[in-house]
């Protein structure tokens, strides 16, 4: 079985994006892209970073993080003035938001539908319509 290089995978993802695969990416992008899709907060990207070796400033993470989202490799995910998540699923989707723990889940895209939108401005169009359907309790266990 042939393995791939550690970063192969996250730097095809950069390139195809038009991206410098810069030393800070190819890191922040293998935590990011290596185990599937999630939500992350800078800080909590931050701490995983320094965790795993990684000698990146919290500067740095955001504006990869913003870098990648103008990319289309991520999806910013605004669930209050204080609170912003990116997501590596960039399908399209909606999120249940855990009031009590702060995390976010996936909503099929196709489980909601969206009527009565008003007209968009004149000159405008509508990018995306997102829902965060915020939960208050804890979920029963499904075992």
């Amino acid at each position: 079985m042939i393995q791939d290089r550690p970063y192969a995978q996250t730097l095809t993802r950069l390139r195809e994006a038009g991206l410098r695969p810069t030393r800070q990416r190819l890191a922040l992008g293998r935590l990011l892209f290596d185990g599937g899709d999630r939500h992350v907060t800078a800080e909590a990207l931050h701490e995983e970073a320094q965790k795993a070796g990684v000698s990146v400033s919290l500067a740095t993470v955001y504006n990869t993080l913003h870098q990648f989202t103008e990319a289309r490799l991520l999806r910013e995910v605004v669930v209050d003035s204080a609170r912003t998540y990116f997501d590596t699923n960039t399908n399209d989707h909606h999120h249940f938001f855990m009031e009590n723990t702060g995390s976010l889940m996936d909503i099929d895209g196709e489980k909601i539908f969206i009527t009565g939108l008003p007209e968009a401005p004149e000159g405008t169009d509508i990018a995306r319509v997102d829902v965060i359907v915020r939960l208050q309790g804890a979920p029963l266990s499904q075992g």
